[in-house]
């Protein structure tokens, strides 16, 4: 067992380490509402738009561009603290958000899964949707919308599968493990809006 770990740790890219690595920490920071979370988000989504290409996700590399700007945007928002705030306060999601994010969602996967189906990218369809998902829980995040964990839970699910068939193990693990910090992500901020309005 211990030369099976050795051997599948000497498959992995620096790369890869290094992704998983920033990639975790800065859930983990978003999940205590800490704004060090952007910057090494950052990090992160720059070395994943390379090894989704690599991959041949292209939905997942045009979302890594997409979470570069919305890190930036969240960064900036995050930053604006109300002055008698410490932090920016949690929202909760309006049934008119719910609406419009789930037009967006179908939407956006028909477009893009469409035009992902006429290239080598794999699983057009079911990637263009986890991608739409992730595009709507990157805007909650970064306006600090209570729901955005619940996307990621969900989401997150899917990615894992897509990455175990695409041989990108140590990512699954990552994203295993985002569902665990989304968990917790989700109840600190449940806990924190309850103060807000208590």
């Amino acid at each position: 067992m211990i030369y099976f770990l050795q051997d599948w740790l000497h498959q992995q890219t620096w790369l890869e380490i290094i992704g998983v690595v920033t990639g975790l920490l800065c859930v983990a920071l978003a999940a205590i509402n800490n704004i060090w979370n952007w910057p090494i988000a950052i990090v992160s989504v720059g070395i994943f738009i390379f090894i989704f290409f690599k991959a041949h996700l292209y939905a997942d590399m045009g979302l890594q561009v997409y979470f570069m700007l919305m890190n930036i945007y969240g960064w900036y928002y995050w930053s604006q603290a109300p002055d008698e705030e410490e932090k920016t306060p949690v929202l909760i999601v309006t049934k008119t958000e719910l609406i419009y994010a789930g037009i967006a969602v179908v939407i956006f996967t028909f477009i893009l899964g469409s035009l992902l189906k006429y290239t080598p990218a794999s699983f057009p369809f079911l990637d263009s949707f986890c991608a739409a998902c992730s595009l709507v829980g990157r805007v909650f995040l970064a306006r600090k919308v209570l729901e955005n964990w619940l996307i990621w839970i969900f989401v997150n699910i899917i990615y894992i599968g897509i990455f175990i068939f695409k041989h990108l193990e140590l990512t699954a693990i990552m994203y295993g493990v985002y569902v665990i910090l989304a968990l917790w992500g989700y109840f600190d901020w449940r806990r924190e809006y309850k103060r807000q309005v208590g």
